[in-house]
């Protein structure tokens, strides 16, 4: 007699993640021996700085591989409260501070802590692909705002109000963008911020992309853009995007005292401490020379041009201003009924399987970000990577 566990009805709703899927097609087809162009995972191709890498190994040389307290060691909590004074202007305490195993893990904490079964979260559409899935986790309802290309993937306050109901909870924001890459300027925040106070709602600030901001375009942290929203916002950042430090693990949030005890007692329960290495490399990361981020950034400065420039040549594609961060979403809707090669194209899932199937070239659909009839592609690969790439979706899409 076969015996088999069943699965929970709230993981049996759980979408996977489609980066690391398409991400993990990519490296299957790879396995063949084809060459791949990965386009799918927004993963910095840089090595993390070597000054980062001997400072978790030193950390090893010195013992430093043990439990730390749960919510991070408070050298590091330290250095990322000054960092975000300097930077910022923002006035946070280390017990207003807790380390996670990444942003998402923290984006996690946020909405265990601070959801009850049936809160809204509203969310602007396109969003990250993990978002809204947390939130149902959570016991929380998600509200998708579904934006405009010719707003730039902004939503107004009057979207924001409208979406409003006795229910809602928090608004999460995120700026840059992932997956568009746009920037809500300082007034277009300040709008929001102002609905945000009438309608008396709290706000998850995701401003893991803070750093990589090109052209005249100007990051404002949302906590400073009035009196009163440090206490009802909460700030998710991290070293992953910044330092090339993704594997590394490490995540912090900003919040009230309140918050920030109950998600350090969450965190405790689930994970205990973030890796006690990565927690050193990642004070070496802040506190050392920024000479790197620098270097990182021009280089994505000169990918996001050349991007930008091929997907304006592609007859049929288009894409808003990418502002920050490091993907192109582009629109695909010209192509969708069509044949390509063998096969007609109907959605964005569809057109992402065939330009990885025919043209080994890795992308993520639209539909998975909320938003049907685009792809998001990550320019955080080599130019030599991504002139073949689209090289390969123009011959796919012609």
């Amino acid at each position: 007699m076969s015996v088999e566990i069943s699965i929970s009805k709230l993981v049996q709703g759980l979408e996977p993640s489609a980066t690391l899927a398409m991400s993990a097609k990519a490296k299957e087809i790879k396995s063949s021996g084809k060459t791949v162009y990965d386009l799918s995972v927004g993963e910095p191709d840089f090595i993390t700085p070597q000054h980062i890498c001997d400072a978790g190994t030193a950390a090893m040389k010195a013992g430093y591989t043990k439990y730390t307290i749960a919510s991070g060691i408070p050298e590091l909590k330290k250095a990322i409260a000054e960092k975000y004074k300097a930077d910022y202007g923002l006035d946070y305490n280390t017990n207003q501070i807790v380390i996670s195993n990444g942003a998402k893990h923290s984006i996690h904490n946020v909405f265990f802590t601070t959801i009850d079964p049936n809160d809204e979260v509203i969310i602007p559409a396109p969003y990250w692909v993990s978002y809204a899935e947390i939130v149902k986790l959570s016991g929380g309802i998600p509200v998708i705002v579904q934006t405009k290309e010719s707003d730039n993937f902004k939503m107004s306050p009057a979207q924001l109000e409208q979406a409003i109901t006795p229910k809602t909870k928090m608004l999460l924001l995120c700026s840059p963008s992932n997956p568009t890459g746009v920037m809500y300027s300082r007034l277009e925040l300040e709008q929001i911020a102002d609905v945000v106070i009438k309608k008396n709602i709290f706000v998850l600030a995701d401003e893991i992309y803070d750093k990589l901001i090109y052209g005249d375009n100007k990051f404002v942290s949302f906590p400073t853009i009035r009196d009163g929203l440090q206490e009802r916002t909460i700030v998710v950042n991290g070293v992953s995007k910044t330092y090339a430090m993704t594997g590394w693990r490490v995540g912090w949030t900003f919040s009230p005292v309140n918050v920030a005890k109950k998600m350090g007692e969450l965190q405790s329960q689930e994970t205990s401490n973030p890796c006690s290495i990565s927690q050193y490399a990642a004070l070496a990361a802040i506190t050392g020379s920024q000479d790197c981020v620098t270097e990182m950034l021009n280089a994505f400065k000169q990918r996001r041009d050349y991007v930008a420039k091929r997907i304006a040549e592609i007859d049929g594609l288009s894409c808003p201003e990418m502002g920050g961060a490091f993907y192109a979403f582009f629109n695909i809707k010209k192509h969708l009924g069509k044949k390509i090669g063998n096969s007609t194209i109907n959605n964005s899932e569809q057109f992402c399987l065939e330009l990885l199937t025919q043209k080994q070239v890795a992308t993520v659909m639209g539909s998975s970000f909320g938003c049907e009839g685009y792809v998001r592609a990550s320019f955080a690969a080599s130019i030599d990577v991504l002139k073949n790439a689209y090289d390969r979706i123009a011959d796919f899409v012609s």
